[in-house]
């Protein structure tokens, strides 16, 4: 059984490394820093109200990610907000390995370029090299049909890489092709 390997794992391992090491001077492979995990996330504030919207959240969040999303419960009681602990108010879903590098390819070649008015993404990193995108509308995706959306919500997406300062995650995802703005 021949597996297929996604297109950006190839191109990290053949392309990626090599440019990485030369840039960066590592003595070993195992240096170079590589992308870890894929998290994406999603708060839902109206989920409080109405559990149908965290519903459908799962299934549109299993929908783009390739992989079933779980429910995030509360873990505080906050009286303001009717939030008792317990309650779901969130999906996430963490991809690893094949699926990670499936999803990050659907994310640059298809769902950026779909956003209006995209000028490239901002290039704040978190200080460990792991970087943060935060998408506004889910409808980006290609697997979200519009007619059966009741609300549009936005989502976190978290890239966790091994490298140790924010220049060397920079370097790492300038590769695999993130459209940074100047």
């Amino acid at each position: 059984m021949d597996k297929k390997i996604p297109t950006l794992k190839k191109k990290y391992t053949e392309e990626i490394i090599p440019n990485l090491k030369k840039e960066f001077n590592y003595s070993s492979v195992m240096q170079v820093p590589r992308l870890e995990k894929i998290v994406l996330n999603q708060g839902i504030g109206q989920g409080v109200a109405d559990k149908k919207i965290v519903n459908a959240a799962q299934e549109e969040m299993t929908l783009i990610a390739g992989q079933k999303a779980i429910q995030r419960n509360s873990r505080l009681n906050i009286s303001n907000f009717k939030l008792r602990e317990g309650m779901p108010i969130g999906v996430k879903v963490t991809l690893r390995r094949e699926r990670m590098y499936e999803f990050l390819e659907k994310l640059l070649v298809v769902a950026l370029p779909r956003m209006k008015d995209f000028r490239g993404i901002p290039s704040k990193f978190d200080g460990r090299g792991n970087y943060t995108l935060g998408i506004e509308e889910q409808i980006i995706f290609p697997e979200i049909e519009l007619d059966k959306i009741n609300k549009i919500m936005g989502m976190n997406i978290t890239f966790v890489t091994t490298a140790n300062t924010d220049e060397e995650g920079y370097a790492l995802l300038k590769q695999f092709g993130f459209p940074f703005k100047k």
